[in-house]
C-alpha cells in the first residue's frame, strides 16, 4: 500500500504524492499478472494491462524528458514510427515480457522523478515552463504534473475493470 497523500503539504509535495499514489496503484493492479493476463482485453476495447504499462512508460518520458526538457526520445522510443502506428506503445506490448514491461515503467518513473527534480532546481517551482509547446504555449510543470495525475487516474480506472475481469481481484 502506498503512503497516504498528506493533507497539509505544499503544492509540489501534494502533486508529487498524488502522482506517486497513482503510479503505485497501477503497479499493484498489474502485480502478479502473467503474459496472458497482461494481454487480456474487455471487448470491444483492445486495451490491455500490458499496453497500459508500456503506454504510461512512454507518457512518463514524453512529458518529463521530451516536453519539459526538450530531449529527443530515447531507449525503445527512439526509433518508433508513430506515423505508421500512433498506438504502437499499446499494440507492441503483446510482444514484450511482463518483466520487461514493468522494468520500462519503473525506469521511466525513476528518470521522470529526476527530470522533475532538475526542473524544480531552476528555482521557478511549478511555474517552470516546458521547452516544447502544446497548442502554441509551453505548459508549466504544474500543468504537466496535474495532467499526469489525470492520465494515471483515468488508466487506473481502466485497469480496475480489466484486472477484475482477469481474476476477480478488486480494491488493489
Amino acid at each position: 500500500m502506498s503512503t497516504p497523500v498528506p493533507v497539509d503539504a505544499d503544492e509540489v509535495t501534494t502533486l508529487r504524492a498524488f502522482l506517486d499514489q497513482f503510479r503505485d496503484t497501477l503497479r499493484r493492479q498489474c502485480a502478479g499478472v502473467g503474459a496472458d493476463g497482461l494481454a487480456w482485453t474487455l471487448q470491444p476495447s483492445t486495451m490491455t494491462l500490458g499496453g497500459m504499462l508500456k503506454h504510461l512508460a512512454f507518457v512518463e518520458q514524453w512529458w518529463f524528458s521530451i516536453v519539459l526538457h526538450g530531449h529527443e526520445a530515447s531507449g525503445i522510443w527512439a526509433d518508433v514510427d508513430w506515423a505508421a502506428d500512433e498506438d504502437w506503445d499499446w499494440h507492441s506490448a503483446a510482444h514484450d515480457s511482463p518483466d520487461q514491461l514493468r522494468t520500462w515503467l519503473d525506469e521511466e518513473i525513476a528518470a521522470s522523478d529526476a527530470w522533475i527534480d532538475e526542473a524544480l532546481a531552476r528555482g521557478e517551482g511549478l511555474d517552470t515552463r516546458a521547452v516544447r509547446e502544446r497548442h502554441g504555449s509551453a505548459p508549466t510543470l504544474r500543468w504537466i504534473l496535474v495532467h499526469m495525475v489525470e492520465e494515471y487516474a483515468r488508466h487506473c480506472g481502466h485497469a480496475d475493470l480489466i484486472r477484475e475481469s482477469i481474476d476477480g481481484r478488486t480494491g488493489l
